[in-house]
């Protein structure tokens, strides 16, 4: 990943560029990542938080842009189109996002079915976000936690459904979903990932 206050490289037919501000951010989100879902925890019945992360940034499949303009998903349009599995996930910052969380989820929800439907070719997708105004998974987040900035921003996660669908399928088993799904409303958004990935593999019937 590029650390300089000024760098650009070129993935997924796009220039991702980092300067001081982003600088500070993309050093948030990796010591977030370090602090709060490597570290194994005991509400993932001793699992860390996000199992597969440390591996994924020690390999340098994690890629972070930046998205500024309000009106403009461009650049979520082309991580989905020309995804190309050379990273594993792409998170895009959002330093413009709608102040309304819900607006927020509800069109990353509508997205999601639009690749289910194939209108971005590639259905093995899954999109996923922050939103600041949520409340946090205390579960995860116990408060300690110090950002190295004041600035607010939303995150807008992009993975392989099939990577991620089957991953959660093995945690699953260890037990690692006990706690959260009793602490959290989560169930209906697994239940809808899980029928997006059953139709990527079996087709549209029921």
């Amino acid at each position: 990943m590029g650390q300089s206050c000024l760098t650009a490289k070129k993935e997924h037919g796009m220039h991702e560029f980092f300067i001081d501000d982003e600088k500070k951010i993309y050093n948030e989100i990796r010591e977030w990542s370090k602090t709060l879902l490597e570290k194994n925890n005991p509400e993932f019945n001793g699992l860390p938080a996000c199992p597969y992360a440390k591996a994924a940034w020690a390999a340098q499949r994690v890629s972070v842009i930046f998205k500024r303009d309000p009106a403009n998903y461009h650049d979520l349009w082309s991580v989905i189109s020309t995804w190309d599995d050379k990273v594993d996930l792409v998170i895009i910052v959002d330093l413009a996002f709608p102040e309304n969380s819900e607006a927020f989820h509800e069109y990353l929800d509508d997205i999601n079915q639009a690749i289910s439907d194939g209108m971005f070719i590639d259905r093995d997708i899954w999109v996923m976000g922050f939103h600041p105004d949520q409340e946090p998974n205390e579960l995860v987040d116990d408060g300690s936690f110090e950002p190295e900035t004041v600035e607010e921003y939303a995150m807008i996660f992009v993975q392989r459904l099939s990577k991620l669908e089957e991953s959660a399928d093995k945690i699953r088993k260890l037990g690692y979903y006990e706690r959260y799904f009793d602490a959290y409303d989560v169930e209906n958004m697994y239940k809808v990932r899980h029928e997006f990935y059953r139709r990527l593999k079996d087709g549209n019937e029921p």
